[in-house]
């Protein structure tokens, strides 16, 4: 049958089962936006590109499916390049369509003409040009292939106007075989029984879990590895929820901001499984100092991950949840009786604490919140302080719960990534953590939402202030806020008016005691809500490990 471009990327998406694509029509993008309008594809037609990124990439993380996104050529494909760029920092499957000149123009600067597979090189797991509409099937069958194999991540399709319109015989492929591209999914026995040796012997060992873990869907096998053996787990921003936070082995997020006794823990250990971890610097911190007295077990499916940061003793290349069915299989239970104690003793002298007053304080705001969800919300974060308070005082409990932009810090991630997940999950209770300064980098969305009945909370963090940006200036620059202060007279949003300006449910909170009737009359609401929690304006995020310390010396965390 004789298809035309536009018409072979509508059938091939519904072959790869994709139930929405968020996007932005323009010139270049106009055939496929012609057979979108009878497709029984839902398009989801946000405000700025960048929206459609973060949007399809939420709806990635919170599903674990691939997130398709579509923009037209030019400002079209570049205002997609953060969030592509988020997404590829963090390991997330997503296939981004973009519209491009004729191919005869190509190169010449014609009329909302860029390079974007040049400009997306660097930030995708690959990316495609297409050239011939025949070639156009099986580069989609690949570009899904390769964003959801191996390690996941973002792949593009830039895709000329003249291609959309040439007509050829459709074919779609079963399968696909990319020449040097092979994930391997088993571990290798020996190194797999190597480190079922390692855990046995040891009296100090702890559990380093990271995004993929959830993105292996290895939780129950993490769970069973700490629990048949008694060993601590710690967790990555983007690790959490892949243990509960609840349980007695948990000691949270490590790292910059992480628990005290979780830094302490892993300092002091003798034997780390690290999981679909990478070792980034807010974990390490001073390199040369992180761990010392630690044997290494590194699992993760990305030969290119172990050893690039640290030096890994026992390395094991796969997919998470295989290699961990084998390692609790053979894993002999270490004795951790004396090291459980002592980490019980560093949680009882530095808990994560805060002042409590009648102050509007962040901690009891997520604290609230997590009460009212019972911990089974979908939470969302900007970047940021609010981002960190999030990882502290909300115990998540599940994988896929809690979705944030880790390798590349995105402000303006949160809101559309709530909008993706939301969709993604249309009963579920989703919010969307937020500071003053980030919420406003895609605010525009409120209108996506409010279109699409989007039941989304929005709890605003308000200190009129970059907050992370101003508590180093405190701390490390000697007070001096230097343009971080959001707050210029009379220039100060009001998030309620903006609200209902957009449709949406604005309420404004400046009292502690209003705290609790706020959320639950929220979460009541039928309808998009923004919170706007007035917050003590300087109140820092405890404890910060400063850059290039090690993991042990905190400020504000009991241990130095």
């Amino acid at each position: 049958m004789k298809m035309n471009g536009a018409q072979i990327l509508i059938e091939c998406l519904k072959r790869e089962k994709v139930e929405m694509i968020f996007g932005y029509p323009g010139g270049a993008v106009l055939p496929i936006f012609d057979k979108l309008y009878d497709a029984p594809i839902k398009f989801i037609l946000v405000r700025h590109e960048q929206g459609a990124a973060h949007a399809a990439d939420g709806y990635a993380r919170a599903t674990g499916k691939v997130g398709v996104c579509l923009a037209t050529s030019g400002p079209g494909a570049t205002n997609l390049v953060t969030g592509i760029a988020t997404a590829y920092m963090d390991s997330i499957p997503m296939v981004a369509i973009t519209g491009q000149v004729k191919t005869h123009l190509i190169g010449n600067d014609a009329f909302q003409e860029a390079d974007i597979t040049g400009i997306t090189r660097p930030v995708t797991k690959h990316n495609y040009l297409v050239e011939d509409v025949k070639d156009l099937a099986l580069i989609i069958k690949e570009a899904f292939h390769i964003a959801s194999t191996g390690r996941p991540g973002p792949v593009l399709i830039d895709l000329p106007s003249d291609v959309q319109l040439q007509e050829t015989e459709f074919e779609y492929p079963d399968k696909v075989s990319i020449r040097g591209y092979n994930p391997t999914y088993t571990g290798h026995p020996g190194q797999i029984k190597r480190a079922a040796k390692a855990i046995s012997d040891s009296k100090k060992p702890i559990l380093y879990v990271g995004g993929g873990a959830v993105a292996s869907d290895a939780s129950e096998e993490v769970r069973a590895l700490a629990i048949n053996n008694e060993i601590p787990v710690t967790m990555t921003l983007l690790g959490l929820g892949a243990f509960p936070g609840t349980h007695e082995l948990s000691l949270g997020m490590l790292g910059m901001h992480g628990t005290p006794y979780a830094n302490h823990a892993i300092m002091d250990s003798d034997l780390i499984v690290a999981i679909g971890a990478r070792f980034d610097d807010r974990v390490t911190g001073k390199i040369d100092a992180f761990a010392p007295h630690a044997k290494i077990v590194h699992i993760d499916i990305d030969p290119a991950s172990v050893s690039k940061n640290v030096d890994v003793d026992i390395p094991i290349v796969g997919d998470a949840k295989k290699i961990l069915k084998e390692l609790c299989a053979q894993a002999k239970k270490p004795d951790t009786k004396a090291w459980l104690a002592k980490i019980a003793e560093w949680k009882k002298a530095y808990p994560l604490k805060y002042k409590d007053d009648n102050a509007l304080r962040p901690q009891y705001i997520l604290e609230q919140i997590y009460e009212a969800t019972k911990g089974e919300a979908i939470i969302c974060t900007e970047v940021g302080q609010n981002q960190m308070w999030v990882a502290q005082f909300y115990n998540f409990t599940r994988p896929r719960t809690m979705l944030s932009s880790g390798g590349l810090g995105t402000m303006g991630y949160g809101f559309p990534a709530a909008i993706g997940a939301q969709l993604g999950n249309p009963g579920a209770l989703v919010f969307d953590i937020a500071g003053d300064g980030s919420i406003q980098m895609n605010i525009q969305e409120l209108a996506t939402a409010v279109a699409n009945k989007l039941p989304i909370k929005i709890a605003i963090l308000n200190n009129y202030y970059l907050g992370m940006v101003r508590q180093w200036q405190e701390l490390f620059y000697n007070h001096r806020y230097s343009y971080t202060c959001l707050n210029a007279p009379g220039a100060e949003p009001d998030f309620v008016k903006l609200a209902e300006a957009y449709g949406a449910v604005g309420m404004r909170i400046t009292d502690k005691k209003e705290v609790r009737a706020a959320i639950d009359k929220a979460i009541a609401t039928d309808n998009t809500v923004i919170m706007d929690f007035r917050i003590e304006r300087e109140e820092n995020v405890f404890p910060i490990v400063p850059a290039g310390e090690a993991m042990n010396k905190m400020i504000g965390g009991g241990l130095a």
